[in-house]
This record gives structure tokens, sequence and C-alpha cells, in this order.
């Protein structure tokens, strides 16, 4: 056995002139170029093992549209040593263990979560997933059919399809403004050969990320993981169509459905996930709608008793992203409530954010970063994602200095920058006949 030990990263910090011990993971490259991060956490008794395939819904082919969704569903029917989805589910709970697994735009992430005593039957589970599924043609119809209530139940489901109409409107033709899960005809054509030649292209040693965090060894662990994930195909690198906005005009889509609320989503275009503004983005969507201190709570829910649900969300990809805020209202006040979010918008646009609150939007994204660091889950996926990603991975106190050095002038420019008349997207579903009201409050 090779291994080749690329990082052992051991930083001090000083934090209030004490020093802490903040990034103590390592990276190793196992002998067939999977990489992997260990993070050894004595204090705990729990161990979580995540492995990322880089690969998602926007490396996909319209015809096979939902397949990455699809291969993830069967590689918890069955193996050759564990014929049955049943079989798998007690080797893990039998254990005392839970897992689970997802699939969005440019990863695709399993994990396993047990005891520490039972470290090496995750393992054994989750490498046998990864390598000997059977992809059964029984199995493989039952999953579509149940993959084809899953994309039904979102036409069901308003605070779902309302997100499913501002992808649309925001990317397509591009594969991001597909549905992960596919449409219904792309799922019902999708055959055993298109999941085979699928896993074996992406599914390849120096496409998979493992991280791995808690009461574990790295000595003794990698021997363990080198000879499990032995023997994977090698294949050519995939690529994914990049994507650049290039929205003149706003856009909009008014869904016509009988429901008892009201379903707002308005978005615009922001950063990209290196951007040097990530960490501005972030704060300004503190400050509007994360929590019930936020501008967006305060003003409609608080002051006005417009909504129950309100807050803003973002994301970031390797080549662009988006923010926006979301509302569930009654109909009569859908169209008032949507100018009260972007009046909102436009106050952090216009005027610089009082340094108090400020203060307490930065500590809010500081609290919830550090909290979660109490999670062996947490801590595996922190790691593990950015080294999916390809990105310079950086420790909690680094990240949360960079939160630290935001100002309010950094959140105003990147207001201004960001909230952009010709670049609102709106999409909105409930019981409307006309879009007329709504065109009025984008003022456009």
């Amino acid at each position: 056995m090779t291994l080749n030990h690329l990082t052992p990263n051991n930083k001090l910090s000083l934090t209030n002139n004490k020093e802490l011990i903040t990034n103590m993971h390592q990276k190793f490259l196992l002998d067939n170029q999977i990489r992997l991060i260990v993070n050894e956490l004595p204090h705990t008794r729990s161990v979580t093992m995540s492995i990322y395939v880089g690969t998602g819904a926007r490396y996909e082919a319209e015809r096979v549209s939902g397949i990455s969704h699809f291969v993830e569903h069967m590689l918890f029917k069955g193996t050759a040593r564990r014929p049955t989805a049943h079989d798998i589910a007690v080797a893990i709970e039998g254990i005392g263990g839970f897992f689970n697994a997802s699939t969005g735009q440019e990863l695709t992430n399993y994990y396993i979560k047990v005891a520490y005593q039972h470290f090496d039957v995750g393992l054994d589970v989750l490498s046998d997933m990864l390598r000997e599924s059977l992809f059964d043609p029984n199995e493989i119809e039952k999953e579509r059919r149940v993959i084809i209530q899953e994309i039904r139940e979102t036409f069901d489901t308003p605070d779902e399809l309302v997100f499913f109409d501002l992808d649309a409107l925001m990317w397509l033709p591009h594969p991001l403004g597909r549905d992960v899960a596919g449409s219904v005809e792309s799922v019902s054509g999708i055959s055993r050969a298109d999941m085979l030649n699928y896993l074996a292209q992406h599914y390849r040693p120096d496409n998979l990320v493992i991280s791995v965090a808690g009461y574990v060894k790295a000595q003794d662990i990698i021997p363990e993981i080198n000879a499990k994930l032995a023997g994977l195909p090698h294949a050519p690198h995939a690529t994914f169509a990049r994507f650049e906005p290039a929205q003149e005009r706003a856009r909009w889509q008014v869904r016509y459905k009988k429901t008892e609320q009201a379903h707002i989503a308005v978005s615009t275009w922001a950063y990209h996930r290196n951007h040097p503004d990530r960490y501005s983005v972030g704060v300004l969507n503190s400050i509007l709608g994360d929590g019930m201190s936020s501008r967006l709570f305060q003003e409609i829910r608080e002051k006005q008793g417009l909504a129950y649900s309100v807050s803003s969300f973002g994301s970031s990809l390797d080549d662009c992203g988006y923010f926006g805020s979301y509302a569930a209202v009654d109909p009569k006040t859908a169209p008032v409530t949507l100018e009260a979010m972007l009046y909102e918008w436009g106050r952090l646009a216009n005027e610089l954010v009082p340094e108090q609150e400020l203060t307490k939007a930065k500590e809010l994204i500081k609290g919830s970063i550090l909290l979660s660091m109490e999670d062996t889950h947490s801590i595996a996926a922190w790691y593990g994602r950015q080294e999916a990603y390809r990105q310079e991975i950086l420790t909690v106190d680094e990240v949360t200095a960079a939160i630290d050095q935001v100002t309010a002038e950094d959140v105003q420019r990147v207001a201004r920058d960001i909230f952009r008349n010709d670049w609102l997207n709106l999409a909105v579903v409930g019981p409307f006949k006309s879009d007329a009201k709504f065109v009025r409050a984008l003022r456009v």
C-alpha cells in the first residue's frame, strides 16, 4: 500500500488571547486517487463517514434528466451481499446508526453515522453500496414509480412548486433550470444501461472525496478504507455546461392554483461560490431574512401581520449564484407583501445598516456555524464539501474571521450590485387569474 499524506493541517490561532487548536483535519490521497479527509475527535463517541461524488443534476443530458437522483436511490436497493433494501437498513439500524443521501446540482452525498465501535460496519455497508449495488431490474421499475410520485407530489405542494417555477424561470433552457428529480418523461425513459454508464463515468476514484470525523485514528482506518474501495474503475473527467446570467429585464410567472395561501418567491442574481463578496451576501441574508429578529420577519410578520412564513434564501454554485425572499400569505395581501419585501431590499441598497444590527447579524451566522460543529456529521460535511468542490479548505475560525471583516459599507455595496430591477425573477402560486397586481408591485 502506498499512502500519500498530503496536508496534515494543525493550525493554531489566537482568539481572545487564548490559544485554540482550530483545525486538526488531515488530508490523504489513497492508492486509487480517492481523497480522504480525517478529523480525529477523541472527545466524541460517534463517527460519521461521508462520501461526496462530484456530480449532480447539472451534469446530465436532457434525455436522462434526474439520473443522478435515480442512481442515488438505487444504491440503497440491494447489493451482492445485502440483496434487499431491508438488508441494508438492518445492517445500519441494527447497530444504532443512521444513514442517508442527497443529490444536488453539483454534488451527490452518501453518509453513515454510527457509534465509534461500529465504524468498520458502517464502512463495509457504504463501500458495499458504492461498489456492489445490483441495480436489479425489478427494483429499478419499483423505484421509477416511487420517483415519479415524488415528482408529481411537487405539483400538489405549493411551497415546493413555487421554487420549481422560480428555477425554471431563472435558468431554463440551461440544465440548472430542471428539477433535480427530473421530469416524468425523462425518468420514465432512463434504462439500467443508462444508470450503469452514468455510474462508470462519474463514480470514479478521482471524483470521490471521503470525509471521516469522530472517535477514530487516521492510521487505523486508512488501510480499511483503502482495501474496501480498491478497484473502482477510472474514467475520463466529466464536465458541465457553464452558466453566465444574461438577463436584461424582469421576468415573472403567476401560476393559478386553488390554494388557501399564496406563495411568493422573488430572486435576483448573486455571486459564485468563491467570490470575494460571498461573506457580505451571507451577512446581508442574515439581516434581511434569517431568524425572528430579521427585517423581513419583523416588518412583514410582526408589524404588518401579513405572513406566518417569511424568509430569505440564497445559493452559490461553481459559476453563478442567486439570492431571494419567500413568503406564504393570504392571497388578498400577496401583492402588498411583495411590495414590502422589495422595499426592504431597497432599504439595504439605500441606507447603511446600523452597527448594532450588523453585529447581531454576524453573531447569528457565527453562532450557527460554531454550534453545528458539535456534531460529527456537520464536521465531516464542513471539510468534505470544501474538498469535493476543490476549494481551499478553510477552518471555522478562518470563516468566522472573514465574516467579522464585513462592514456596513460592504453590505450596502453588495445590495446595490445585486438588487436590480432588470434582474428580478418572480414566481407566485395561488388563486390568481391575472398577474397585473404583481407586475405593478415589481415596478417594471
